[in-house]
């Protein structure tokens, strides 16, 4: 059994999901599992359609729903035809029905509660899931769809649920596994789930990822896969640098680290269900029906080069707080870290000293509330518009001279360095500097640690296939991970959300 997630991009259209249909069918014999998210960018269009209505603009409201609802139906009718699509037409006008009536009464009470932002993004999952699975039937797929709230169990955590991993095994195994074994194909909508209560959850943006693995882990499938828009993980962000290739192989903990400090491939807490299980994780392009893109395991190869990657987190603030003259010092850093605890504050990087500390964190996520705590006890400011840097790599520790090569580098290229962290992870190193500073200081640590090799593509030449050989995903045997590693990966992702 394997589980594959398609994100926004891999089913943005009647195209796009035709390359789908055609991947999965590649997979029959091997009891695929398929997680669909909302078509691309349909979340931002029902957030949207959220706050218009809240505001009281129902105009602007109802116009973006009769967009979606456009899009949906017409996608429909090129998948499935005329008399095909109107049989699952009422389907889908349920839906919007539902969606219409929930937008309306939000202009009546004029606010969006999390409770009620939750319902109300669930449609795209829904409406996408239900399209794609109608379009695998009349491609000859025997596939079944299936509601994931009657699934994925979670707390009643609005925006960002947590699952309850044993109701969901038993979830999983009585709704999914018996499809399964009669040779079916469950389809269902990522990102969202459901309370014990049965009150609709999401897992957060880019949930879809995290549903998938969870999923994964609790029918103990033999792989995962997650198809997206790109070539596998890169060694950076190809847009920053033309010259990044993609990673053949990556370890868990680095591809955990690497999401949780910026790469948009994976969500951040997508990885830890499949480090539990040791269940590998492929990220494939669904735009290449070849495509062999990234494999992440429990234990990679040695890397040819002092890192595996380099990636960067935008939109961080540094605040600065500093113990008031005549304050006690005793206490000092205890209440500053009560204060963050009060606040749910999920930081990034701290730097500490007696009477001084410095944290970052995501400036959408810094609450002024914190700030006043804050205030209260020490000298504050704060610094927008940073990011911060993070080059990653297995036994770095072990490398003499790394941080030296590291900062030679970045002042080759005329960058200040604000922060810097070294020594809280094995497996990386990280910095932080001014946003308008990131795609030089990438440009410069790239073509330094990652040198194009004379006469070898940017790919490593030698290449493997999307899949193991016939029985390949039932004999392979998982490697063991390690215990210390595997606890930091899942402690790092885990406190991303938080």
């Amino acid at each position: 059994m394997l589980v594959m997630k398609f994100g926004g991009t891999s089913v943005e259209s009647a195209e796009a999901i035709e390359r789908v249909a055609r991947i999965v069918a590649t997979r029959q014999k091997h009891g695929p599992v398929v997680v669909i998210s909302a078509m691309a960018k349909v979340t931002d269009q029902l957030i949207a359609m959220g706050e218009k209505a809240a505001a009281g603009d129902s105009g602007t409201a109802l116009e973006g729903l009769r967009s979606v609802r456009e899009r949906h139906l017409q996608t429909a009718r090129q998948l499935l035809g005329l008399r095909r699509s109107a049989a699952v037409a009422p389907r889908l006008e349920t839906l919007f029905a539902e969606l219409e009536n929930f937008l309306r009464g939000l202009m009546a009470v004029r606010e969006l509660t999390p409770r009620g932002s939750d319902y109300l993004l669930s449609f795209g999952e829904l409406l996408s899931s239900l399209i794609v699975a109608d379009a695998f039937v009349v491609r000859g797929l025997n596939t079944c769809w299936v509601d994931s709230r009657e699934c994925l169990v979670t707390d009643r955590t609005h925006t960002r649920a947590v699952p309850d991993l044993l109701a969901t095994r038993e979830g999983c195994k009585k709704k999914i596994a018996p499809l399964v074994l009669s040779k079916r194909i469950p389809l269902l909508g990522g990102f969202i789930a459901a309370s014990a209560e049965g009150i609709p959850t999401t897992l957060g943006r880019g949930g879809s990822d995290y549903s998938a693995a969870i999923i994964g882990a609790s029918l103990d499938a033999e792989r995962i896969e997650i198809w997206t828009d790109v070539e596998g993980m890169m060694t950076t962000d190809p847009r920053l640098c033309p010259s990044a290739r993609t990673i053949e192989k990556i370890s868990f903990n680095e591809a955990a680290e690497l999401a949780y400090f910026g790469a948009k491939v994976l969500h951040p807490a997508a990885l830890l269900p499949a480090i539990r299980q040791n269940i590998p994780v492929y990220v494939l392009n669904s735009r290449n029906l070849k495509s062999t893109g990234t494999e992440i395991t429990a234990q990679a190869p040695p890397s040819r080069d002092m890192f595996r990657a380099i990636t960067a987190k935008t939109g961080i603030s540094i605040v600065n707080v500093v113990a008031s003259r005549g304050v006690m010092v005793h206490g000092f850093l205890r209440s500053v870290f009560e204060a963050m605890d009060r606040h749910a504050a999920s930081v990034d990087i701290v730097a500490i000293s007696e009477v001084s500390l410095s944290f970052t964190i995501e400036t959408k996520r810094l609450p002024a509330a914190l700030l006043n705590d804050l205030e209260r006890i020490a000298d504050v400011t704060c610094e927008n518009e940073q990011a911060i840097i993070c080059l990653v790599g297995e036994d770095i520790h072990g490398k003499p001279g790394v941080a030296a090569n590291v900062f030679n580098t970045v002042a080759t290229a005329g960058v200040n360095v604000r922060m810097i962290s070294q020594g809280a992870s094995e497996i990386n190193i990280s910095f932080v500097i001014r946003e308008n500073e990131v795609p030089n200081a990438v440009r410069h640590l790239h073509e330094h640690f990652f040198p194009a090799a004379p006469g070898i593509s940017v790919r490593n030449s030698r290449r493997r296939t999307g899949l193991p050989a016939p029985g390949g995903l039932r004999n392979r045997k998982r490697p063991s991970v390690n215990a210390k590693d595997g606890t930091a990966a899942r402690t790092k992702a885990a406190a991303s959300l938080s």
